[in-house]
């Protein structure tokens, strides 16, 4: 029951961080709009503009999962891959990467994991390990 209620605060969590993201990208494509309009460099403030989302995103990331959350061990043969990648991961890894609204952002995590796996020789990437990988 209490994992139950876990699960359902860190949905409700996601949830609402889905939402605002939608939110902040709505609001970044209007930013750009408006640069566009005034001939600005619309390239070196839409490159400062993605990396504060990466960060913002990375931050979120780490307090949307409780310290003590226990996830299954084991990776199962076959399965799915990190979005974009050769890299093997569990359901839940290539769930939580699905989750990640912006594309660059999703392919920028999706990228650092499996070359942080591939470093470290992880066979199969599972949430703890892609929590740590994640970190920017």
């Amino acid at each position: 029951m209490v994992h139950s209620s876990m699960t359902e605060k860190m949905e409700k969590k996601l949830d609402n961080l889905d939402e605002r993201l939608r939110k902040l990208e709505s609001a970044l494509a209007g930013l750009l709009e408006r640069l566009d309009r005034q001939q600005l460099d619309a390239t070196k403030t839409s490159d400062r503009i993605k990396e504060w989302v990466t960060q913002f995103v990375a931050m979120r990331l780490q307090q949307l999962v409780p310290e003590g959350c226990e996830h299954p061990a084991g990776p199962e043969a076959g399965g799915p891959y990190l979005d974009g990648t050769t890299v093997p991961c569990t359901e839940e890894v290539a769930h939580r990467v699905g989750r990640i609204p912006i594309p660059f952002v999703r392919q920028m995590v999706a990228r650092k994991v499996a070359e942080s796996a591939r470093q470290d020789q992880i066979s199969r990437v599972d949430i703890t390990y892609f929590e740590q990988a994640a970190t920017f």
